[in-house]
């Protein structure tokens, strides 16, 4: 049984946010700029969040020239424009939010490793910098095969280097505390170890049913409203939408001396990723390797991917290079039939932003703002609940 002090101040609130990563402190922060005077909670069913937000490359990323040649088969150059407009607002709202000394972000560069498959690219990168222009405003993309030997990698692989002009790093664990630390000062509360089981909705209020490990009961917090921002693991509040999780393996090595690259790297569409951190590599990806056994929610070791991550390190990356494993992990990210993240109205009080497509770093804080506009322009509609 709960307190009568329980009932009376922790279990009303006028907005909930069901999860702690990149999309929801976001989500909180704005709607606590927005509507200074209302209680927000945040629901955190892990004791850190639990998705990709701390368990990602750090890569603030736009995508790569053969990812979006990529994504020109399947979509209009409309909607692939729009959703490079999204991570580019996105990454600069995030930046000017905390300041890029708190998220640990520098501009070393971002460059693709092309193979000798793809450097029909090259003769294309004309067409993408006029298609992405307007919103880029410079040149997004230009050769850099020049530096293939100073920065050490295989040439019998590495026919090419693309520079993406728009895209740079940062420290995940930074960014994280970072929006943690801001949501509490605007007075945010935020419950960790609190895993939503299901949400009840009437006319007047959601009631969000939450799992208690500690009494072995559900408690049903009562908000205005509720934001669905779980990204790969929605499905348990939300059975019907369109995502799938995709596990990402990393690696990360031990200290390499004279290491002789900075700054982040992708090949194979974006497929593979990689950058240099702390004078170690960190490098993750292969998941087209085996798409049925990645589509999964939890945190396993591929071991056949890890393996395949080790091979291209020594061969294309280090050629020649002794390095050793200091860490693995892996990480969840949502796909879906399209790119576009999700970000909807469920009913008048039920919202959700997810489906981040593995850009949530660029895409979090666009899609955050999108989705308290969306609730603004709901509240209007609906009565006060308390």
């Amino acid at each position: 049984m709960f307190s009568y002090w329980e009932q009376q101040s922790f279990s009303h609130y006028d907005h909930i946010v069901v999860g702690a990563g990149i999309v929801g402190l976001n989500v909180a922060i704005e709607l606590k700029e927005l509507y200074p005077h209302t209680s927000v909670l945040v629901l955190e069913r892990g004791l850190l969040p639990t998705g990709a937000s701390t368990r990602n490359a750090g890569f603030a990323c736009m995508g790569s020239a053969t990812e979006i040649l990529d994504d020109l088969q399947h979509n209009s150059e409309t909607e692939v424009v729009a959703l490079f407009a999204s991570r580019k607002k996105g990454l600069e709202r995030l930046r000017n939010r905390l300041g890029d000394n708190k998220i640990g972000y520098q501009a070393n560069g971002s460059y693709e490793l092309i193979s000798d498959k793809e450097t029909d690219a090259l003769d294309k990168l004309d067409y993408l910098n006029h298609l992405l222009l307007p919103v880029a405003g410079q040149k997004a993309f230009v050769e850099a095969t020049a530096k293939i030997k100073e920065y050490g990698f295989a040439a019998q692989y590495t026919k090419a280097l693309i520079e993406n002009t728009c895209e740079g790093e940062l420290h995940s664990g930074m960014l994280l505390r970072a929006l943690m630390d801001r949501a509490l000062q605007h007075g945010v509360e935020v419950k960790t170890g609190a895993d939503v089981v299901r949400y009840e909705e009437n006319e007047r209020s959601v009631s969000v049913i939450v799992k208690d490990p500690f009494r072995a009961q559900e408690w049903a917090l009562d908000c205005h409203t509720m934001s669905i921002c779980t990204n790969a693991f929605t499905k348990q509040l939300l059975p019907g939408v369109d995502v799938i999780p995709g596990r990402g393996q990393v690696l990360v090595t031990q200290p390499i001396a004279g290491l002789k690259f900075r700054g982040i790297y992708h090949f194979d569409k974006g497929y593979y990723y990689f950058r240099e951190i702390d004078g170690r590599i960190l490098f993750g990806g292969g998941r087209n390797l085996d798409f049925e056994t990645e589509t999964a929610t939890d945190f396993s070791i591929n071991q056949m991917i890890q393996t395949d991550l080790e091979q291209k390190l020594a061969d294309i990356i280090l050629p020649g290079n002794h390095f050793e494993v200091a860490q693995r992990w892996a990480g969840i990210m949502a796909f879906g039939k399209t790119k576009r993240p999700i970000v909807k109205a469920f009913s008048r009080r039920v919202f959700g932003a997810f489906r981040m497509g593995g850009m949530g770093v660029a895409l979090g804080s666009e899609v955050a703002r999108q989705l308290v506009e969306l609730i603004g322009n709901g509240l209007d509609s609906v009565s006060p609940t308390y």
